[in-house]
């Protein structure tokens, strides 16, 4: 498993991260405090909320393909 912090600032950056990980079979929550959601799910990552960062769980051993896809939404 992996674990990287993602911020988004508007509802176009969560729909295009949407279109990128829909891509890959792995399987993905993303998390913000107690709430956990589908990475793959648009209104599930908006209701995370804008300019906060959250935690992107990717189940899987190796994805630096997709972590260089995501690059843009990863927080410093």
């Amino acid at each position: 498993m992996n674990e990287l912090n993602v911020t988004f600032s508007n509802p176009s950056e969560v729909l295009d991260f949407v279109n990128l990980v829909e891509k890959y079979p792995y399987a993905m929550d993303m998390s913000r405090g107690s709430i956990v959601v589908d990475a793959k799910s648009l209104l599930g990552i908006i209701n995370l909320g804008f300019n906060h960062v959250a935690v992107l769980k990717v189940y899987a051993d190796e994805c630096s393909d997709l972590r260089r896809d995501i690059e843009k939404y990863i927080a410093a």
